[in-house]
């Protein structure tokens, strides 16, 4: 795994890219030759990235947007890697900074950073990782044509793309990716990877890198990789699950669920409807968030349950972990991570409990007995959950007014642009943006 300017030479190496993403969920990039990298301050780019749209229209918010500025993307050596499937370039996660070297207010992975800090401050760490499920078409059509078929998680399915999977495991195992899990899964030509737990801007940088390896991979066997939330509307759509672990100095907090592990949890559980416009805010992610898919729809919790937005999966100090299902790859990893910190840490600062456990799918039950249970539903649009993260006094505080008015232009801009489109027509405008 060459990571230093000769080893990256001596692999052939040319080009580093530097990626940052947006508020979107759209990866950005800058590119520069190998030969620049050992002298490089930074490469500039522009502010106005934090009110793009992932269709690329920008609509500036009350701080940010517009003409105006420049920022340095500095590029975090550390997890500077070769790219297996793209060869002859380097990738590395950047960092905004303002012209004068300080941290750029609305730098995502910066936020990310200042969140899993605020944890460690209370004696807390977390261990993450995405789970990441995508969509295999066809070159060169015009509609999705999926690359395979066969039954759910079918050997058939398998079969078809045995020589790629193991191509893909090969190229994240030597991008320094622990890969723990692949498999066909449920929905029209959907696979499914998880990779090792990582501290959360590490899971984060993780996603960004395990999804750029697969589109690239699935370039160079003829297909392109989809990771948006439906590639059709009439079935299943694609997740981004995020897992977690809270630990302080006794162990995992969650492996007997000690009062430090259930507020944080609680946190999470209070401030759902606002972090689904983190983590599935555009429009299309309300194509996949329907009930009786498993997509985790409900504001509740249970063991072992596939319908409640969080997941509690018992197991030993190094397995128990609890699933956001929720979530999507539409949003920005270094977002979803943070956001998630600053919502459990407002949980154990209000010493909160959970509600009982739910089992079984709410969706079977009466509003009545829906109401009786505790079992709220999340938003069912995208202005819905950008209002409830508007009015959010936990995440408007951990954001900070720049980040988080910039986030909900976004998301608000989005759902406005996307009012009125047909189903498989919103889902055609997006299949490829992620």
């Amino acid at each position: 795994m060459p990571t230093t300017v000769e080893e990256l030479r001596a692999a052939g190496v040319t080009m580093v890219e530097l990626s940052f993403v947006d508020n979107a969920g759209i990866t950005r990039v800058k590119a520069v030759p190998l030969s620049r990298l050992a002298a490089l301050d930074g490469v500039g780019a522009s502010p106005c990235f934090e009110a793009f749209g992932s269709d690329d229209v920008m609509v500036a918010g009350r701080y940010l947007g517009g003409p105006d500025g420049d920022l340095r993307l500095v590029p975090d050596l550390d997890r500077l890697v070769a790219l297996s499937a793209m060869p002859g370039w380097a990738w590395a996660p950047a960092d905004k900074l303002t012209k004068d070297g300080q941290p750029f207010l609305a730098c995502q992975r910066g936020f990310a950073a200042r969140q899993a800090a605020a944890a460690a401050e209370r004696g807390l760490s977390l261990l993450m990782a995405f789970e990441h499920e995508w969509a295999l078409g066809v070159t060169g059509a015009e509609e999705f044509r999926p690359a395979f078929d066969g039954p759910a998680y079918g050997q058939v399915r398998l079969e078809q793309v045995a020589a790629y999977a193991a191509a893909l495991v090969g190229d994240l195992t030597r991008q320094g990716l622990d890969v723990q899990q692949f498999h066909p899964e449920y929905a029209l030509a959907q696979l499914e990877l998880s990779v090792a737990p990582n501290d959360p801007v590490g899971a984060a940088d993780d996603a960004v890198l395990l999804r750029h390896t697969v589109r690239s991979r699935s370039l160079a066997h003829g297909w392109r990789a989809s990771f948006a939330p439906s590639v059709d509307p009439d079935g299943a759509g694609s997740g981004g699950h995020l897992h977690l672990s809270v630990h302080d100095d006794a162990g995992n907090t969650l492996a007997d669920l000690r009062p430090t592990g259930e507020a944080f949890l609680a946190g999470l559980l209070r401030e759902l409807p606002a972090l689904l416009a983190i983590g599935a805010g555009h429009p299309a992610s309300f194509l996949r968030l329907l009930p009786s898919r498993w997509a985790g729809i409900w504001q509740c919790w249970g063991h072992e349950t596939r319908e409640t937005a969080l997941r509690m999966v018992a197991g030993s100090q190094q397995t128990a972990n609890v699933e956001l299902k929720c979530f999507d790859a539409t949003a920005n990893p270094y977002l979803v991570v943070g956001c998630v910190i600053a919502a459990g840490l407002a949980g154990v600062a209000d010493d909160l409990r959970l509600p009982p456990p739910v089992t079984g799918d709410p969706a079977l039950l009466d509003d009545a007995g829906r109401q009786a249970a505790g079992i709220r539903r999340l938003p069912t649009s995208a202005s819905e959950a950008a209002d409830a993260l508007a009015a959010s006094t936990v995440l408007a505080d951990a954001l900070g007014p720049e980040l988080h008015d910039a986030i909900v232009t976004v998301r608000r801009a989005e759902a406005d642009r996307c009012a009125g489109l047909h189903p498989k027509e919103l889902s055609a405008a997006v299949r490829w943006r992620w």
